[in-house]
């Protein structure tokens, strides 16, 4: 028997764990380690989800804490099972892995991935922060109007009590108070059941597809909205990837977002409205190299705002989606977009005023810039947030999150919200590719 330290961050690990090593003899889990998740560590994983083998739970720790820990628990192997990272972190951490005595492992999707009775398709992208959401809205949308029920479930965030986040479902905006949501999760879940579809999530991603599958309102197709730039944890009949031309080659340097990239029946290339014509055609150059068989399909993602006035000559500040700025490391998102658009005489700079948690993430992401993340894992993140938007002397707040952030916080100054959607461009669209989807899983004979 082989002893384990799954290297995480509160999401592929644990799934890697369910899928892989809970019942699986040949290893024994020692630890976690946690990066990119404030506060995650120092918990456990609990009894009551790993399974008899597992009767005290598993101890997490801080990813810092690595090399002594393979030492102190005498680990043979260690499991990457995180996303969104750079080829570079991936390596590195597999040499400090094989400096301490261990052996290095990435699992597959054989190895984790789900297969469900129920046709899925799956949305990923190649980084966070592409536009993936959208695209799970608009091919919700799509399916819907083809008189289908979509149900989706979204890749974890569970950074509450993890036995009762086993399985969670969300039908409505009440729904998110219930399940004591972060700003993150909202971010996530409330477009979904705004738009009057179920969406689910939680830790024990089983447990989650057979509620999914037999879900009270309905369910012909399975969506799964990914998270930052991870593979499905369900087996796709259909893989649509998300691209980004603000950030062309990273579909190339990052991991799992090549993994998505190769594998993909469809790609998107989204925001093509706002970049640069020779970083579109080096990103398609990219999809013609490795995976030249996919469709592509060009995208937008054009924006509206409540009130243009707001911004229009006025010093603002712009807030944006939190791990978008943060481990996405975006540069450009939908508030700036909207700061330049309609007029903005400057964009503050919130870093100065920040702070508690929010001062502590601009020292871990450094290269943030000029925007504020909306950080809101906890409490504690929350009312940081709320004094830091309070301390920056602007005229005005642009609000670029996919929530409103006045439910979350008190913007006492005058504030509007950004909204964006997929729009495609020419021709083929997902309409076209979706209806192809249908008629070869016999879906329209199912719902006769």
């Amino acid at each position: 028997m082989q002893k384990a330290i799954i290297i995480g961050a509160a999401g592929r690990d644990f799934h890697n764990f369910n899928t892989f090593f809970r019942n699986n003899r040949d290893y024994h889990v020692v630890a976690f380690t946690a990066a990119q998740i404030p506060d995650i560590d120092g918990r456990k994983y609990p009894a009551e989800l790993a399974g008899n083998l597992y009767p005290e739970g598993i101890p997490i720790f801080g990813e810092d804490d690595l090399e002594k820990l393979i030492l102190e628990k005498e680990a043979d192997v260690c499991i990457f099972s995180y996303s969104d990272v750079p080829y570079s972190r991936v390596m590195n951490l597999s040499a400090r892995v094989n400096a301490a005595g261990a052996s290095f492992m990435l699992l597959g999707p054989n190895d984790t991935q789900i297969k469900s009775t129920k046709p899925v398709i799956a949305v990923c992208a190649t980084r966070t922060g592409c536009g993936k959401s959208q695209t799970s809205r608009k091919v919700i949308e799509l399916l819907m109007k083809q008189g289908l029920k979509v149900v989706a479930i979204r890749h974890p965030m569970p950074y509450g009590d993890l036995v009762k986040q086993k399985v969670q479902r969300f039908a409505t905006v009440e729904d998110l108070a219930y399940h004591k949501c972060t700003i993150e999760e909202m971010e996530e879940y409330e477009p979904h059941v705004v738009r009057g579809n179920v969406i689910y999530a939680g830790v024990d991603y089983q447990a989650i597809l057979e509620a999914a599958e037999n879900d009270p309102d309905g369910c012909d197709v399975i969506l799964w909205d990914g998270g930052n730039n991870d593979f499905s944890f369900y087996k796709p009949d259909l893989l649509i990837t998300v691209v980004d031309p603000h950030r062309v080659n990273h579909e190339l340097n990052y991991y799992p977002g090549e993994v998505n990239l190769r594998m993909a029946d469809i790609i998107v290339i989204n925001k093509m409205d706002s970049a640069a014509p020779e970083d579109i055609n080096q990103l398609r150059a990219n999809i013609d190299l490795v995976n030249p068989a996919a469709t592509v399909i060009d995208g937008a993602s054009p924006i509206r705002v409540d009130d243009r006035k707001v911004i229009k000559g006025k010093r603002v500040l712009v807030i944006e989606d939190g791990p978008t700025l943060t481990h996405g490391e975006m540069k450009i998102g939908a508030g700036t977009v909207a700061a330049k658009k309609f007029g903005a005489a400057e964009i503050v700079d919130p870093r100065e005023y920040a702070v508690g948690k929010l001062a502590e993430t601009y020292r871990i992401y450094p290269n943030i810039g000029m925007l504020l993340p909306a950080m809101g894992y906890g409490d504690e993140q929350v009312k940081d947030l709320q004094a830091t938007i309070d301390n920056v002397p602007c005229d005005a707040v642009i609000i670029g999150t996919p929530i409103d952030l006045n439910r979350i916080v008190k913007i006492t100054k005058p504030n509007t919200r950004v909204y964006y959607d997929l729009q495609e461009i020419g021709q083929p669209t997902l309409c076209d590719t979706l209806k192809e989807f249908v008629v070869s899983q016999n879906l329209q004979m199912s719902r006769v």
